[in-house]
């Protein structure tokens, strides 16, 4: 079976992966260009492409698939992008995170299944795992799916669950998922080998879009309770991070322990700053127990070695 490969980051990579240890035959790989990153902003290559270039697999880097782009730059390089597809000999197209829409023409080429970071039809869209553990969602998992037209509408493949811990960021359910999709995509492709895959529609109730996560929403409202601030740490931990601030200085927050008890205290004051209690700040209701923090240029450090170089008592985070 031939697999020409879409996706983009470290997610899609691991797929990527898995696909070519079990032996499938990739002839090409399509990954979104090199970005500028870094202090020195150099451009850098996807995840999927370090890995297809190390194992000798050819790359695609269109700055769009839609060939009636009116950029005509990005309309050539569809239009080059699908003619190289109609020239490829291959069975199935796996998309995993590739970040550009796939538009009728390619998927009318041959069958393309998605590796979905949800359990759908909750959490159609760009940031799944962002959102359902801000929302507050006991579960998530992979979605194996047909592609179609619609965003994360098409018909379901395989799916398994997996559950999200009191303390899961999203960084560590990203690891988990990536893990089970790059297992759950080799199985599918093995039951379709074998004629033994089964579509099933998504239901029409349930549905919930999960919105591209902007740096502005990182910014903590400590007005509301504490259950929903620590959410919101632990779905913007690694990006963009959790932040506020305080005595002039925008510190970021990257881990958060709930406390039930109340306070009178304003929102946002610290009520407790100290190597017995840690770092203690009342929220709208209830309270917060800071568990890791950063300062600007600084590292990501525990409470009790952050307090060291900036003190907290008495000070208000805003």
């Amino acid at each position: 079976m031939k697999v020409i490969f879409a996706g983009t980051p470290e997610f899609a990579a691991v797929a990527l992966q898995s696909l070519h240890e079990a032996g499938f035959e990739i002839p090409l790989v399509l990954t979104q260009p090199d970005r500028p990153a870094g202090r020195g902003m150099h451009l850098q290559p996807s995840a999927v492409k370090q890995y297809a270039v190390v194992h000798g697999i050819e790359v695609l880097q269109p700055l769009s698939l839609r060939t009636d782009s009116k950029d005509p730059v990005r309309a050539e390089q569809a239009l080059a992008a699908h003619a190289r597809l109609l020239s490829t000999p291959y069975d199935v197209m796996v998309v995993a995170a590739y970040g550009l829409i796939l538009p009728r023409s390619t998927l009318d080429i041959k069958p393309c299944l998605n590796i979905h970071g949800s359990l759908l039809p909750r959490w159609r869209g760009a940031a799944p795992i962002h959102r359902a553990i801000e929302a507050g969602d006991r579960e998530t998992g992979i979605t194996i799916m047909e592609m179609e037209e619609g965003l994360d509408t098409g018909p379901m493949l395989l799916i398994e669950r997996i559950a999200i811990g009191d303390q899961d960021t999203t960084g560590m359910v990203h690891d988990k998922l990536a893990a089970l999709g790059g297992k759950m995509i080799v199985e599918a492709l093995n039951k379709m080998r074998h004629g033994q895959l089964e579509a099933v529609p998504q239901p029409e109730a349930g549905v919930s879009y999960a919105a591209k996560i902007s740096k502005e929403e990182a910014a903590l409202d400590f007005t509301l309770p504490a259950v929903e601030i620590g959410r919101k740490i632990r779905a913007f931990n690694p990006f963009p991070g959790a932040h506020a601030s305080v005595n002039g200085v925008n510190v970021k927050l990257w881990g958060a322990e709930l406390l039930e008890a109340d306070s009178k205290a304003p929102a946002g004051q610290v009520l407790a700053a100290d190597a017995q209690h840690g770092i203690v700040v009342s929220c709208g209701s209830g309270s917060l127990r800071l568990t890791e923090l950063q300062k600007p240029g600084g590292k990501r450090l525990p409470a009790a070695e952050f307090i060291k170089g900036f003190p907290l008592e008495g000070l208000t985070f805003a």
